[in-house]
């Protein structure tokens, strides 16, 4: 098995269990290891630390273990087994409720570079790194074997690799076969598309964020930007709104948000959905809503774009501001890892000021525990929301 060597002093991180080792980091390398392969972490001083994979970029190795073990078939049971018992936990697993759930979240259930959600009876995997390609059909054969119910999985990583990486493949089925892609959270049905959809087909991590919106819909008029396929909106009619409309630049998603929208409420007269760029919709909207989401993509994947993407959070948010109606609740969201928690609550501070509008905190929101923060990686903790009131 191949080695690194770290510079004196660089261990310090590794010491408190943080899951990377950036390349700058590193003295030396033996063995001549390929992308993806299991690497063994020593310090300057040619102590063990620990195994990972290693992936040529700035982040040189991902951590699987600080302990000194095999990583093979059990390794990958054992880890995958133990995100199944805090799924059962959380009340996730046979919930007559809800059938759809983060399985696996990299960092955060200690596999960094691997993301498995469950929709009913299909699993949807995602590989972030080789290393976790490589072993793609492990991790399916294992969580077949796992996972209570489960009959098909399919593999989604063509976007995701890295795009260097010396690998292809095209996405497909390495279980199963394609199936009813209907799936339910909440009581509410939703057609996932983990073929041809963002992600993993839908945006698991808004999940109980969409069930707080519930609660403050009622006799509201509701503005979903970014709707993508409407999960706030079929939350919001569920909760009494009056109106509700949604918006995306995507007519892919506007097709899936009306199909949503009819499985859960059939000839519902109150929705409306509309393709078209964010700001061009709300500079029409002329007080119109008196409660709005704004869930926007990334915009900001690289800290070398962080000053723009900040920009663009302050400039949507400001134009939120103008624009909703008084004693109006505004859903506000980044999904940016690069974007801190303090970064964002600063930016949206500057919207609200620069509106003159009167705005207080009602929530301070994050990801579910489904999709869990390793204590020791604070990146982990990408998506950030508030719940503001403007009088």
């Amino acid at each position: 098995m191949a080695s690194i060597y770290l510079k004196k002093g660089k261990e310090e991180a590794l010491l408190r269990f943080h899951p990377w080792i950036f390349s700058g980091a590193v003295a030396r390398m033996e063995g001549n290891p390929h992308e993806g392969d299991v690497i063994d972490v020593y310090d300057a001083s040619k102590r063990w630390l620990a195994k990972g994979h290693y992936q040529i970029g700035s982040i040189i190795v991902r951590i699987l273990s600080f302990q000194p073990v095999a990583i093979d078939a059990g390794f990958w049971r054992t880890k995958i087994s133990e995100a199944y018992r805090l799924r059962i936990t959380l009340g996730l697993v046979d919930n007559p409720e809800s059938n759809t759930y983060r399985l696996i979240h990299g960092e955060g259930d200690n596999l960094p570079g691997l993301i498995v959600d469950i929709y009913n009876d299909t699993a949807v995997v995602q590989a972030h790194t080789v290393g976790m390609h490589t072993i793609r059909m492990i991790i399916a054969e294992t969580l077949m074997e796992e996972i209570k119910g489960l009959h098909h999985v399919f593999y989604k990583s063509e976007g995701t690799l890295p795009h260097k990486a010396p690998v292809t493949h095209e996405d497909g089925y390495l279980i199963g076969h394609g199936t009813d892609s209907i799936a339910m959270e909440y009581g509410l049905k939703f057609h996932v598309d983990w073929v041809r959809g963002q992600k993993t087909g839908f945006f698991i991590d808004q999940r109980e964020n969409r069930r707080l919106l519930e609660h403050y819909a009622a006799g509201r008029s509701v503005l979903n930007m970014f709707c993508y396929t409407g999960g706030f909106s079929f939350y919001a009619l569920r909760g009494g709104a009056e109106l509700v409309h949604s918006v995306d630049s995507s007519a892919k998603a506007i097709d899936l948000t009306d199909k949503n929208i009819a499985l859960n409420f059939p000839d519902e007269s109150r929705h409306q959905a509309f393709v078209d760029d964010a700001f061009t919709f709300l500079e029409g909207a002329n007080d119109t809503y008196d409660l709005i989401v704004l869930d926007p993509p990334a915009f900001a994947k690289h800290k070398n774009v962080l000053k723009n993407a900040l920009q663009g959070y302050r400039k949507l948010n400001a134009k939120a501001f103008e624009q909703i109606k008084s004693n109006g609740i505004l859903f506000t969201f980044s999904c940016s890892q690069v974007v801190t928690r303090e970064q964002f609550r600063l930016t949206v501070f500057t919207a609200a000021a620069q509106s003159g509008r009167n705005v207080r905190i009602l929530h301070q929101l994050t990801q579910p525990a489904d999709h869990p923060v390793n204590i020791y990686h604070a990146e982990g903790e990408y998506l950030k929301g508030l719940v503001l009131y403007v009088e």
